[in-house]
């Protein structure tokens, strides 16, 4: 007899039963102390996420998007410039952009790790953009916009390829912001410096989402900054507390983007858990990678290269027969998700950038047939089994409709 329970895409119960006093002594204390927008808890959080990030600073905001806004507007990003990043993530990369008044522009990504491929943007660089003779810096050919910064996305945990994207930005004199919104704890090799680098100690600086689901989730929205600029530091503080320099003295317009107390603390009291929920979830991809092998005809495993320490905020498979296995899941009671289904440079809102079918042909491809697997630190053997199960019952399906086709081809 099958079993007939649910499988969720994601657990968010469990964490919180578990950290439940914990968590609820924060609620206490700030009860207790009316310390509900920035003091101590706030302080505490940015300054033990620093540290975890392997960066001398950190700035709680109010969400991700926030903190990526901020982070380009601190690094000088303005009205009118362009900003390179990828069309394959969560839209939120592209309205940061477009929200400080820049345009964004796109590169193809690599289709084995699904991030920015550093060929594209070598490319687009040399042959999409002009040069000013006088500062070196490129602009776009087709709407004279300066290219001011590259945004590349650590997507589904796992880091882009770092050294020669940081390389590039630094010969055509770019701003590097990492958008590591899903990459907590992630690592790369950097073989320019001969060790592991962290999520967000790279660039300019990076922004991070805490959304729920994120492997370090607060129970509402929360974002932040990290950087080693003292200086960009100061600038983000001031753009998320309506660019105050001090209480009431604003020297430069800002908005309201402050991380609230109880979101630092509840946040605080999860980082200590962070790196063992992230050893599960890479234990949890390489079982899944193993249990999915005998399916390698029909689908396509994440790739991790060996210069990535990947967090598997997702685990996300590719089948040319996508939307048939999520129904066939889904059928199973196996929750599953999509990320992303349409390409940013297609989607409605962008539709005035002008872009068209086939400009990225890899992130093209890559969208139909895309499928986030159940994936968190609770989710256990038996339940991987069954996910697994469902997927080779569904493949082998696939195999049997193919075998007919070939002996009715065969015999016409």
């Amino acid at each position: 007899m099958k079993d007939s329970t649910q499988i969720p895409f994601v657990d968010l119960i469990a964490p919180h039963s578990e950290l439940r006093e914990e968590l609820l002594a924060v609620f206490e204390r700030a009860l207790e102390t009316a310390s509900f927008v920035g003091g101590s808890m706030v302080e505490s959080f940015e300054r033990d996420f620093a540290q975890y990030c392997d960066t001398r600073h950190c700035v709680g905001v109010a969400n991700g998007t926030d903190a990526l806004r901020l982070a380009l507007m601190a690094v000088g990003v303005a009205p009118g410039d362009a900003v390179v990043t990828v069309p394959n993530t969560f839209i939120a990369t592209a309205e940061a952009i477009s929200q400080t008044g820049a345009c964004p522009e796109f590169v193809d990504i690599d289709e084995r790790t699904y991030n920015m491929d550093s060929m594209k943007l070598q490319e687009y660089l040399e042959i999409q953009c002009d040069v000013d003779q006088a500062t070196g810096r490129r602009f776009t050919k087709t709407t004279r916009r300066p290219v001011t910064a590259v945004v590349p996305v650590h997507l589904y945990g796992q880091v882009a390829d770092m050294d020669p994207i940081l390389e590039i930005a630094e010969r055509y004199h770019l701003f590097v912001i990492e958008d590591a919104c899903q990459a907590h704890g992630a690592e790369y090799f950097s073989n320019k410096e001969k060790c592991w680098r962290k999520a967000g100690s790279m660039g300019h600086a990076a922004a991070f989402s805490f959304y729920p689901g994120k492997n370090l989730g607060a129970c509402g929205e929360a974002g932040a900054v990290t950087t080693n600029d003292g200086k960009l530091t100061q600038k983000v503080r001031m753009l998320r507390d309506h660019g105050q320099s001090r209480q009431y003295y604003h020297d430069v317009e800002g908005f309201n983007s402050r991380l609230d107390a109880i979101q630092a603390g509840i946040l605080n009291s999860k980082l200590k858990h962070l790196s063992e929920w992230n050893s599960k979830r890479r234990q949890n991809a390489l079982q899944y990678s193993e249990l999915l092998a005998p399916a390698s005809d029909n689908i396509l495993i994440p790739y991790e290269p060996s210069w990535s320490k990947a967090i598997y905020h997702l685990y996300v498979i590719r089948c040319a027969n996508r939307d048939a296995l999520q129904s066939s899941l889904a059928a199973a009671k196996i929750g599953t998700k999509i990320h992303y289904p349409v390409a940013i440079h297609l989607q409605e809102a962008y539709r005035g950038l002008g872009y068209k079918p086939g400009d990225f042909p890899i992130a093209e491809r890559v969208a139909p047939e895309i499928l986030s697997l159940p994936m968190h630190p609770y989710l256990d053997f038996e339940q991987q089994t069954r996910v697994a199960q469902a997927v080779l019952e569904f493949t082998a399906g696939m195999n049997a409709s193919k075998n007919r086709s070939q002996t009715l081809s065969a015999s016409a």
